[in-house]
């Protein structure tokens, strides 16, 4: 697995974290953050990598500030050749 990869996992591990202290469903989430429930699944998955907007959406929803998602997390740079 990439580390990018690794890296979009965790950012949908706390999302879900996150949801379900707030109790509230893939669906309600979506809804309240003017996004479809199955983004939000492929959020979740780490499926999909969230941009900055959909991040402060679903964090809004939750509670949150957008930090609290991706504290800690470190991507080396793309250097190119």
């Amino acid at each position: 697995m990439t580390r990018d990869k690794e890296i979009l996992i965790q950012v949908g591990d706390r999302i879900r974290a996150a949801r379900k202290k707030a109790e509230i469903s893939q669906e309600q989430l979506g809804h309240l953050s003017g996004l479809h429930r199955t983004y939000i699944g492929c959020v979740e998955r780490g499926e999909r990598n969230i941009s900055t907007l959909n991040l402060l959406s679903i964090t809004s929803v939750l509670g949150i500030d957008a930090g609290e998602i991706i504290t800690g997390l470190k991507r080396p740079p793309r250097l190119k050749p």
